[in-house]
């Protein structure tokens, strides 16, 4: 491979308007430019006690406004520095506008200005883009710091180069007859042009490495070339011959392989682009070219805006555009493939897993109610809608499906239907604590039900405490839409025995608390039916005589009947309507 020109010194800094081919590396440091400085910048003193070890020197003006960058590719096992000066004189360089020491403990490919070209927005060894005016001058100094020595490329980039691709950089700045070194691609021809006004004759050369060779046949102003060379042009003329030399370099141009889709479900959040590049490449040595990844065509083409290679997806599909590039030079490039990350969303299950059907009802309505349109439903009885009707106790299981691009995101819901009823109240137990009762509901079975007392809230728990005396009604509803029932309780105390011996302690028995009921009557039985007594809230309680004769030592039975709201003499439910007789 054809070499570039390599200046070690300043003053002879090598002008360049465009990428240039691969360097043959650095070897000494000529002159010492820095005046036997101690620092410049970010670079110090090395060991041979100059700033510079292995040095290269370049010179550019800028043609257009805008942003400007440079990408340096280097071996990744060596360690190269640069500084930039703007400045138009090697004897005012000043200090470096932008500058980098780092060694290269990372094996990064690239150090520079702008952006990494691999996509690496972690290399230290980049430097922020320059904002340029046209007819600005650098100077661009490349230092090898290692003992290896691989030589280095120079890649401009920017998005003055997008808006401005053929003056970027001003060419005038290289007095040669056949311009500035040639950069292209493989398969493409290159035209040397040496017209000159009194020409009499022209004869081109080439050297491929061993010297100038003379290309017979060739004698025109105009010289076709496919080939990589330094090609030299002689011009005969009456005053004097006239001697040019150029760099022609050709760097292979690559071709972007097909690159398959990825698809996968919700629950990634960055996509590891790398993971394409050798689908992408193929057979291709990756040490020879760089694949990047764009958002756009035009980004692709262009080799800008290039995507971070751990990529953060976003749900639904991205399309991918890739470019495959010349490392030697980045206008040698495919990008005509792109490929899909398809992240789908996986469905969510938001409606119940639990449904009841009431006794007797035309049955219920179970699934997604509000559906997405681009979902597909099958339910284990074969239908296809998002939500069905059933009229039985089972086990209904529902896929819901997000298809998309070929590839399908899935998920399942089994719902369980009951048959429920309305709830039923066996008995109603009340532990009598004179002012602060205790009331305990009752129901046909043990299934979770609602329980009210009055207008207090609803609580689970079947059990009321600190119950005052009075009328009260229970409601107990059913949570699963069954149906509520309600009984009307009243909640009054009596002692369960007394002892009618006319010793002024627990001589009467009454029931306490009935003053809070309307026109209430108690009505006192024996064992066998027989009604001996009714008391009202005025009665001083029964004495335990009948006509006057004392009733024997035994149990008694009662009730309580009063008006309730409507209007209606009711008997009082579960009442515990049983007490104990003593002598």
């Amino acid at each position: 491979m054809a070499k570039a020109q390599v200046s070690p010194d300043c003053a002879n800094a090598i002008p360049i308007c465009n990428d240039t081919p691969v360097n043959g590396g650095t070897n000494g440091l000529g002159n010492d430019d820095f005046n036997a400085a101690e620092t410049s910048g970010c670079l110090e003193r090395a060991l041979e006690g100059t700033i510079e070890s292995n040095s290269a020197w370049y010179r550019f003006r800028t043609g257009a406004s805008g942003q400007l960058g440079f990408n340096i590719g280097i071996d990744t096992g060596e360690d190269w520095d640069f500084a930039l000066y703007r400045t138009n004189d090697c004897g005012a360089l000043g200090e470096p506008i932008r500058c980098n020491f780092f060694d290269n403990q990372d094996g990064n490919a690239f150090i520079g200005v702008g952006e990494d070209p691999t996509g690496d927005d972690l290399n230290v060894q980049y430097e922020t883009w320059l904002e340029v005016e046209p007819g600005e001058d650098y100077y661009l100094f490349i230092n090898n710091f290692s003992n290896n020595n691989s030589g280095f490329s120079i890649q401009f980039s920017g998005q003055i180069f997008v808006t401005n691709p053929y003056d970027a950089l001003d060419c005038s700045i290289i007095d040669n007859l056949l311009g500035p070194p040639i950069a292209s691609c493989q398969g493409t021809i290159v035209n040397l042009d040496a017209t000159t006004s009194n020409a009499t004759a022209y004869n081109w050369f080439v050297d491929n490495g061993s010297g100038y060779n003379a290309l017979v046949g060739e004698n025109g102003t105009n010289l076709a070339v496919s080939v990589s060379g330094m090609y030299r042009v002689e011009v005969v003329r009456p005053t004097g011959n006239l001697y040019s030399d150029v760099q022609v370099a050709f760097s292979p141009t690559p071709t972007t392989n097909p690159v398959a889709d990825d698809a996968f479900c919700e629950g990634t959040d960055f996509y590891d682009l790398s993971v394409k590049d050798m689908e992408a490449l193929g057979v291709q040595d990756p040490n020879d070219f760089l694949v990047n990844y764009h958002e756009t065509p035009a980004d692709a083409a262009n080799g800008i805006n290039a995507l971070p290679k751990q990529l953060e997806v976003t749900q639904g599909i991205q399309t991918i555009f890739v470019r495959v590039s010349s490392l030697d030079n980045p206008r040698c490039f495919d990008a005509s493939q792109s490929f899909q990350i398809i992240n789908l969303e996986t469905p969510e299950i938001d409606f119940e897993t639990e449904a009841y059907i009431c006794e007797n009802a035309n049955g219920i309505t179970i699934g997604e109610n509000n559906p997405d349109p681009n979902y597909a439903y099958r339910w284990s009885t074969g239908e296809t809608t998002p939500a069905i009707v059933v009229n039985e106790a089972g086990d209904f299981t529902l896929n819901i499906y997000n298809n998309q691009a070929g590839f399908s995101c899935e998920n399942s819901a089994t719902i369980r239907v009951y048959v429920s009823r309305p709830p039923v109240i066996n008995d109603v137990l009340v532990h009598d604590l004179r002012n602060n009762n205790t009331v305990t509901v009752l129901t046909e079975d043990n299934r979770s039900l609602q329980f009210q007392i009055d207008d207090s809230p609803f609580q689970e728990a079947n059990t009321f405490y600190e119950v005052l005396p009075g009328r009260h009604t229970i409601n107990v509803n059913d949570p699963n839409g069954c149906g509520m029932v309600s009984e009307d309780i009243i909640v009054v105390g009596f002692p369960r025995f007394f002892t009618p011996n006319s010793d002024g302690s627990n001589d009467y028995w009454h029931i306490e608390g009935i003053e809070t009921l309307e026109s209430p009557v108690v009505h006192i039985f024996d064992r066998f039916g027989k009604l001996l007594t009714q008391l009202n809230e005025n009665s001083a309680g029964w004495d335990g005589l009948l006509n006057g004769k004392p009733m024997p030592e035994t149990d008694y039975w009662f009730k309580l009947t009063y008006t309730n709201l409507e209007g209606n003499v009711v008997e009082a439910k579960y009442i515990n309507s049983h007490f104990s007789l003593k002598r």
